[in-house]
């Protein structure tokens, strides 16, 4: 076996591409109990994602471009798919902004730091 074949099976790695990352890590697909479908169309697809305080999600991904709309925010962290932290809002200055832009998220977990839930509404361009 290739050094770097035994590598990627113990540190899952980010692919540069959306493209390439695998269907089973979609959101809807790889955490179904923090995301569920709105509205789907062949140009956009909304989700809403609920994460109650204490709650974490399975790693998954956001494979577009999308527009957030925020209804209930709360503390949280974002890591990679390998666990190192990627943000931390209790170490940020507080802000609830309403609407979020994100570029497409790889793979990633959210655990829900927070005393209240995390709410949002997901606009994904598809194209």
């Amino acid at each position: 076996m290739r050094a770097g074949a035994e590598r990627s099976r113990k540190e899952p790695m980010a692919s540069p591409s959306p493209d390439d990352w695998p269907e089973s890590l979609d959101a809807l697909v790889a955490a179904p109990q923090h995301h569920s479908l709105i509205f789907e169309t062949q140009r956009v697809r909304v989700l809403q994602t609920l994460i109650p305080p204490g709650e974490t999600t399975a790693v998954h991904t956001h494979r577009w471009p999308s527009v957030i709309h925020v209804v209930s925010a709360s503390e949280f962290i974002r890591r990679d798919a390998n666990g190192k932290v990627l943000v931390d809002t209790r170490a940020a200055k507080p802000s609830s902004p309403e609407f979020l832009w994100s570029e497409p998220l790889p793979p990633h977990s959210v655990e829900n730091v927070g005393n209240s839930e995390i709410r949002l509404i997901m606009v994904e361009l598809k194209d």
